[in-house]
């Protein structure tokens, strides 16, 4: 069992920055690719962005491409996402998730095995 617990959410204006992190429990971290999640108000849960377990390839939503960047450290047990230039549109809560084909960059929620319990990003314009 493996457990992700998300921080960093909060408010920001439009324009502004935002750096989620997710801990995980597990020693066996580096065995899983991970991804982050978003969902907002009446909407599908839908992609944003993946890195595999080395921290070489990554993949990003169209959505978010040249604005955000994920990224991980196997050591500290953690994967982060930095989030620029905010759009009202980004407001959701974010979560992530581990997938234990680590070399696999999964947009398919259905592929990621645990989750974090999410959150609440909010930009506001």
């Amino acid at each position: 069992q493996v457990q992700l617990v998300e921080s960093g959410g909060g408010l920001v204006q439009t324009g502004g920055s935002l750096k989620l992190s997710c801990a995980a429990s597990t020693r066996t971290f580096s065995s899983y690719a991970m991804g982050w999640f978003r969902q907002a108000p009446g909407k599908e849960r839908e992609f944003v962005a993946v890195i595999s377990w080395s921290g070489v390839s990554t993949y990003n939503a169209d959505s978010v491409k040249g604005r955000f960047t994920i990224s991980r450290d196997n050591a500290k047990l953690t994967v982060k996402m930095q989030m620029n230039s905010l759009k009202p549109e980004d407001t959701a809560v974010y979560y992530c998730a581990a997938d234990p084909a680590r070399l696999r960059l999964s947009r398919n929620a259905n592929d990621y095995t645990y989750w974090g319990q999410g959150t609440q990003v909010t930009v506001s314009s």
